[in-house]
């Protein structure tokens, strides 16, 4: 049970009813719901995030629907898919061609203009090349042999969700955790996010690993080679293309000459998320279903409240940060070598969190569309969605001695992590 510190109780200045209230806390009426949504709706910068988040909310509640109707069951390709991988692989011909014209002008004008040209192909083919992801330098990265009974544990998870484990496991400063492939051959990554790791329970951090892998086993289309560097190689382009600020009079001839090339480039990566939404969505549904079928619905349930909240982890892991900061070199010194501290502080904190609180949360989600980000359907509809289905217990089930031992593997990236955090901030 959560418990609120300093809580009070007054009347609210709308209806008059009895208002539970935390300091901490935005102080609001459950009855009336006075003040449950201060700050009001954000705006997002730039058309193209402003997009996603209306697809997102929108096509959010119209698949909810088909999943409760029992429409969505099985991972299937549909024509949007489809679209959006012929898509990519024209993005990725575009890069061929430039590649390939280039050679040819380089060998057919040798010693000539044509010889210019071709470089100035290549040179534009290697930059707009796919780049598959990368493994991250400046966080933790773990191997099987650094963390055996973690990677055990995803390896069971994986079994019940249908699909294999991962081949690395990174674990960075993110109130959140992610599966992506990286390297020219695919490789599978987990990144485990310590600011939500260090919060859940054991069974809820099966049901995070659930929900993750459940991405590989649904087939979820941005976790693929080809749409997820074909994006990158879009948002590249787009990039080079990018209209001067405060242009000279030279420079507002280059920016006329990037319009249409910019439009044309804005448009297709705009098209391509709206055809990537559909089935993006449908994943997260279908891995949310598979979080409740590895740590049982109770805990893929709580793995949602948890999101909810997650803003307020990370104001407390900046506050902290500033707080160590502000000391003076010496203090911050000292502070650095607690860092593991902050975890407990941070558990701490969470574990306060009033239940009024979580719920003011769910209700100001319906009304903007909270979510994890801009490709997740909203959150309230993702609890929605698992509370609707018959509850379903663990496949997995976590064990005392288990998470012990990987909490000892984990000791050296909890230090690195707090460290990092206390030195250089929060800006998760």
């Amino acid at each position: 049970m959560r418990t609120a510190a300093n809580e009070t109780t007054q009347p609210c200045p709308e209806c008059g009813a009895g208002i539970r209230a935390d300091g901490r806390f935005t102080i609001w009426c459950v009855a009336c719901e006075w003040n449950v949504d201060p700050a009001g709706p954000q705006e997002e910068h730039g058309r193209l995030e402003r997009a996603r988040r209306a697809l997102a909310q929108r096509h959010g509640e119209k698949l909810l629907a088909e999943v409760l109707d029992g429409g969505i069951r099985r991972p299937r390709r549909d024509a949007s898919a489809l679209l959006a991988y012929a898509i990519a692989l024209a993005v990725h011909g575009v890069t061929v061609a430039l590649a390939a014209g280039g050679i040819w002008c380089v060998v057919s004008g040798w010693g000539g203009a044509g010889m210019a040209l071709g470089l100035f192909l290549l040179v534009a083919a290697w930059a707009l090349r796919p780049r598959p992801a990368r493994l991250p330098k400046e966080w933790p990265v773990l191997h099987r042999a650094d963390a055996p009974e973690l990677y055990a544990l995803v390896d069971e998870v994986a079994q019940v969700v249908g699909t294999r484990g991962v081949d690395v496991i990174t674990v960075g400063a993110e109130v959140n955790a992610s599966v992506m492939a990286y390297g020219v051959r695919g490789r599978r990554s987990l990144m485990l996010g310590l600011p939500l790791w260090e919060i859940l329970t054991p069974q809820q951090r099966v049901a995070l690993l659930g929900h993750e892998l459940g991405h590989y086993s649904n087939g979820d289309t941005r976790h693929g080679l080809v749409v997820a560097t074909a994006y990158r190689s879009l948002t590249t382009w787009r990039y080079y293309f990018l209209p001067i600020e405060n242009p000279s009079g030279v420079e507002i001839l280059v920016n006329v000459l990037y319009f249409v090339p910019s439009l044309l480039i804005q448009g297709l990566l705009m098209l391509l998320d709206q055809l990537m939404l559909r089935a993006t969505q449908r994943a997260e549904y279908l891995a949310d279903r598979e979080a409740a079928r590895a740590g049982s619905t109770e805990a893929a349930v709580g793995l949602m409240d948890w999101l909810l909240v997650r803003d307020s982890a990370a104001t407390t892991l900046r506050r902290e940060a500033n707080n160590a900061a502000r000391t003076g070199p010496r203090a911050a010194r000292e502070a650095e070598a607690r860092a593991d501290e902050l975890w407990e502080r941070l558990s701490a904190h969470m574990a306060s969190i009033p239940e009024y609180e979580y719920e003011r949360q769910r209700r100001v989600g319906a009304r903007r569309g909270h979510s994890v980000d801009a490709t997740h359907p909203p959150t309230h509809l993702r609890r929605q969605c698992l509370l609707a289905d018959a509850p379903v217990p663990a496949a997995v089930v976590g064990d005392a001695d288990r998470e012990r031992r990987i909490a000892v593997e984990l000791a050296d990236a909890r230090s690195t992590v707090a460290r990092r955090i206390v030195r250089e901030g929060f800006d998760g």
